[in-house]
């Protein structure tokens, strides 16, 4: 499959599935002509891909995990469990620090807007 069908069919943009191949997440082959030629597992794992994004999961962590799935879905072998669970640790930690942030300037806007209302 060609990268403007594998893009309709993902409905990921030409670009960004360019990016994918650059960092080593999705793989091609070229033609004698220099066209990228794609599996017809791409599709899927573009999905893969897609999931493990939205997941919060950066690109360099992605390519490790991509060849360990297990199977035809999103589910990944045991071997790499404890990664997972180290993101997802990693994810509460930012998680806790954005809304003791978030309560801070709370508090501070909440002080300038009753100090404004003595003025």
């Amino acid at each position: 499959m060609k990268i403007g069908e594998l893009s309709r069919e993902t409905g990921v943009p030409v670009r960004l599935l360019r990016y994918y191949e650059d960092q080593g997440l999705l793989a091609s082959h070229r033609t004698e002509g220099g066209h990228r030629q794609y599996a017809p597992e791409a599709p899927a794992v573009v999905a893969r891909i897609r999931t493990l994004l939205a997941a919060g999961l950066p690109t360099r962590v992605i390519r490790d995990l991509m060849p360990c799935f297990a199977g035809d879905g999103i589910e990944l072998q045991a071997c790499v469990l404890d990664h997972l669970t180290t993101q997802l640790a990693e994810l509460d930690s930012r998680i806790a620090d954005l809304t003791q942030a978030r309560t801070a300037l709370g508090d501070i806007l909440d002080a300038s807007v009753r100090a404004l209302a003595r003025t």
